[in-house]
């Protein structure tokens, strides 16, 4: 068996959530698995021999982590989770399930050929960004979809210029820029107008946000590149820069925002028969066939 110990992550206090765990515990008992459940998940377990962890001790521990929800709770985990050498696998209690791809009616037959080692294993690399103010680093933190620069209030413009390894790329008027990575690239990023970048290409798109200019376009670049983000001293205060849309770290007019690929990797696992293409057109109704 590949997987001796499993952490299971979940949304708290949502049933269709809770359904999919108590399958998934019956599942891995019958495997003979040590479980450890995310201690979020406490309150709602009834199991009395139940053991619980935070996201770290699962990382550390654990052999598989299953994150049942949607794309935000994959999301949220995986910032964690990319620090420790453990696959992550989704099942989908969300809307989209771009990330989470295991049907709820489908758990036991998915995870017979994950255990069989039937799988296909992606490293999805994530996005690292720092905020600096006079050279000090002042916040930095993790994403795994995009990293976005933007105004505090609703279409509100900046101005910014931005460095891809020092060197000057352009200046801006516009309420922002996305930079994501491949994964990212059928996220914000695509609502954007930015590219669909295959997963295993290393690269990242700057996808800039509603620009007061007819010329400015979404832009491919290497993902071993350094890009800042400098923001001009004219600008008004109350500025942000978001990860994966879950965590804000502020920014002042005159800050430097410097983004880089991260070290780690997820190694996100789909069963057998998993094909990209399939959950483009599955989900995103992307490129149906006319014949």
């Amino acid at each position: 068996m590949l997987y001796k110990t499993v952490g299971l992550i979940g949304k708290p206090s949502h049933e269709a959530t809770q359904d999919s765990l108590d399958e998934l515990i019956a599942y891995l008992k019958n495997k003979g698995c040590e479980i450890l459940i995310e201690e979020s998940l406490g309150a709602e377990m009834t199991d009395a021999d139940s053991q619980f962890a935070n996201l770290v001790t699962i990382g550390k521990q654990a052999d598989l982590a299953v994150v049942v929800g949607g794309d935000g709770s994959m999301l949220g985990a995986a910032r964690v989770l990319s620090r420790f050498d453990i696959h992550v696998v989704g099942v989908n209690r969300g809307n989209l399930g771009f990330l989470t791809d295991i049907n709820p009616d489908e758990i036991s037959s998915q995870l017979d050929l994950i255990f069989a080692g039937e799988t296909v294993v992606e490293q999805r690399f994530l996005l690292e960004v720092g905020v600096y103010r006079h050279e000090q680093l002042k916040s930095n933190n993790c994403a795994v979809n995009e990293v976005v620069l933007h105004h505090g209030k609703v279409a509100h413009m900046m101005e910014f210029e931005i460095y891809i390894d020092e060197q000057f790329v352009f200046s801006q008027r516009s309420d922002g820029l996305i930079v994501a990575t491949p994964t990212g690239s059928t996220a914000y990023s695509l609502s954007g107008g930015g590219p669909i970048i295959m997963p295993r290409l290393d690269a990242l798109t700057l996808v800039p946000m509603f620009p007061h200019t007819l010329s400015s376009r979404p832009i491919v670049v290497d993902a071993n590149s350094e890009v800042s983000m400098r923001v001009s001293k004219v600008n008004s205060d109350s500025l942000q820069v978001s990860c994966d849309s879950h965590i804000v770290l502020p920014v002042l007019p005159g800050d430097e925002i410097r983004v880089r690929k991260s070290a780690d990797t997820l190694a996100l696992v789909h069963p057998k028969g998993y094909n990209y293409f399939n959950v483009l057109r599955n989900k995103l109704d992307w490129g149906s066939k006319l014949y």
